[in-house]
C-alpha cells in the first residue's frame, strides 16, 4: 500500500486497484504481540489506513480477495472473491507483487498443523491468538527464539501466563546477534520469568484433536497453547508459478528500482530481495522499515515509468532492528562477526560495558555495546547493543556510520550529545568504536 499511495501522490490519473486476501490493509504487524499482551487495547489502533480511507484517495481496495494466478502473457490476474466464492480476471499495465512473508511451519515437526498450534502474521491471527489466550490459558509454549518469539513471550508473561520458550539456537536471536550478546539476552529472557530452553530442535507436537505439548525424544513439555515463531520465508508461490524470476535467497529478484525480470512487473517488501549496503549482495530482509521504503520506491518508479521520467534507486538495507524483553533493550545493525568473515572482510571487535547514563545517575542501568570493523580498512561493518532503558536507540548512530561508510576511528570522534541523564561524557559508542579502531 505504500507503493499505491506513492504512485497516487505522483500521478492523479492512474487507476489503482489492490487485492488483499485478509480483512485489513496497511497495518502494523509489529504491534501484534503488544495487542496480545494488552498494551494495545484494539486491533483498530494498529491500522494505519482503512480501505475507506484509501477510497477517498481514489485507490480501490478489495479485501477478502485472493489473487490465485498471474498470466504474464495476457497481462491479467485471476482473483477470487472469498466472500462470494466467485472468480474473475482483471487486466493490468503494471503489476505490483507485495505478497509479504509466511510463517514457517516445518514439515519435519509432526503435528505442526494441529488445532492449538498458532502463528502470527496478520491482524486476524493476532485476534485469534488473543481470543485463545483470554479463554483461560495458563501455560503457553513458544517455539522459536527470534523477534516474534521473545516479544510474544514477554507479552504473555506480563499477562501472568506461564511461558516456556524453546529454540534450536545456542541462544535467542542467534541469526542476528553474536554469541556474547545473545547470552546476555538469554539472561534477560529468564530474568523476565520465561522458562528458556536453548539448543533443542522440536520434532513432535503431541495431541490427537488438539495440541497438548511437545514430545518425542528427551523433550517433553505440556501446554494449553503453542505459538510458532520459527521465522518466516518470502511468500513467492504465486510469482514463481507465473514465471517471475526468484533470486538466490528464494525471494523475488528485483533491481535497484524494484523491477522484476518481467516488463511492467514490480515487487517490494518481505517477498522481494534488496541489496545489502555493506556486502553488495542480494538478500531478503523481512523488516517493516525495509518494506515501507521499497514500496515507496516501487510506487515512485511506476509513476515515473508512465511519465517517462528518471527512476529513483533504492539505496540498500543493512538490517537495523530493535526489540525488548522487559526492561532490556536489544538492537543490531549491519553484519555479525561470522557474516563479516563470510563476506570477505577481516572483522575486529570493539566491545564496551558501561551504563545507559552517567554511572552516578540514579536510573543508570548496565549496557553492553560492540562495534565490528574491517581490519584492513577500518570500515564499520556492524554493531550490537544489549542494555537497560535508553540503550537500544544508540544503534542508530552505528547504523548511520555504516550507511555512510565511516571508519571506526571516525565514529570514535563523532560529536554526540552528553548530559548525565543520557550518557557518560564518552558515550559507549565512542569507547567501543575506539577499541575497534585500536585493533
Amino acid at each position: 500500500m505504500s507503493a499505491a499511495s506513492q504512485a497516487r501522490r505522483l500521478n492523479h490519473d492512474l487507476e489503482i486497484v489492490a487485492f488483499e486476501r485478509g480483512t485489513y490493509v496497511s497495518y502494523s504487524a509489529c504491534g501484534e504481540p503488544y495487542y496480545i499482551g494488552g498494551l494495545v487495547d484494539s486491533l483498530d489502533r494498529l491500522v494505519a489506513r482503512t480501505p475507506e480511507q484509501f477510497a477517498e484517495r481514489n485507490i480501490e481496495v478489495h479485501t477478502r480477495h485472493e489473487v490465485t494466478a498471474i498470466d504474464l502473457s495476457r497481462r491479467e490476474v485471476t482473483v477470487v472473491d472469498l466472500g462470494a466464492n466467485s472468480s474473475r480476471t482483471i487486466g493490468f499495465d503494471h503489476l505490483m507483487v507485495a505478497t509479504g512473508s509466511r510463517p514457517l511451519r516445518p514439515s519435519y515437526i509432526e503435528g505442526v498443523n494441529l488445532p492449538g498450534v498458532v502463528g502470527l502474521r496478520t491482524l486476524e491471527d493476532a485476534a485469534a491468538v488473543k481470543r485463545l489466550i483470554d479463554d483461560d490459558v495458563k501455560r503457553v509454549l513458544v517455539l522459536g527464539g527470534g523477534y516474534i518469539g521473545i516479544e510474544v513471550a514477554e507479552a504473555l508473561v506480563d499477562r501472568g501466563i506461564e511461558v516456556i520458550l524453546v529454540t534450536s539456537g545456542k541462544h535467542v536471536l542467534e541469526r542476528t546477534l553474536d554469541d556474547a550478546m545473545g547470552a546476555l539476552v538469554d539472561e534477560a529472557v529468564r530474568s523476565h520469568g520465561v522458562e528458556l530452553h536453548t539448543g533443542l530442535r522440536v520434532q513432535c507436537i503431541q495431541g490427537t484433536d488438539r495440541a497438548t505439548g511437545i514430545g518425542c525424544d528427551e523433550i517433553e513439555f505440556s501446554a494449553d497453547l503453542i505459538v510458532i515463531g520459527l521465522g518466516a520465508g518470502p511468500e513467492t508461490e504465486l510469482a514463481k508459478a507465473a514465471g517471475i524470476p526468484l533470486g538466490g535467497s528464494g525471494a523475488i529478484a528485483v533491481d535497484e528500482y524494484q523491477r522484476t525480470g518481467v516488463e511492467g512487473v514490480w515487487s517490494a517488501g518481505d517477498c522481494a530481495e534488496v541489496r545489502h549496503r555493506v556486502t553488495g549482495n542480494a538478500v531478503n530482509v523481512p523488516l517493516g522499515t525495509v518494506a515501507n521504503k521499497t514500496g515507496r520506491i516501487a510506487g515512485t518508479n511506476i509513476a515515473a515509468t508512465i511519465k517517462g521520467t528518471d527512476l529513483k534507486p533504492f539505496p540498500g538495507a543493512i538490517g537495523t532492528a530493535i526489540t525488548k524483553i522487559g526492561d532490556t533493550e536489544i538492537a543490531r545493525t549491519g553484519l555479525k562477526v561470522e557474516q563479516s568473515g563470510e563476506a570477505g572482510f577481516t572483522p575486529v571487535v570493539g566491545a564496551a560495558t558501561g551504563t545507559t547514563t552517567a554511572g552516578y545517575w540514579p536510573t543508570a542501568k548496565r549496557m553492553d555495546l560492540m562495534v565490528i570493523a574491517d581490519q584492513p580498512t577500518g570500515r564499520v561493518l556492524g554493531g550490537q547493543i544489549v542494555g537497560g532503558p535508553g540503550a537500544g536507540k544508540k544503534i542508530d548512530v552505528i547504523a548511520t556510520a555504516i550507511w555512510n561508510g565511516m571508519t571506526a576511528e571516525e565514529l570514535s570522534w563523532v560529536d554526540l550529545a552528553y548530559a548525565p541523564p543520557f550518557s557518560g561524557v564518552w558515550d559507549l559508542v565512542h569507547i567501543a568504536a575506539r577499541r575497534a579502531a585500536e585493533r
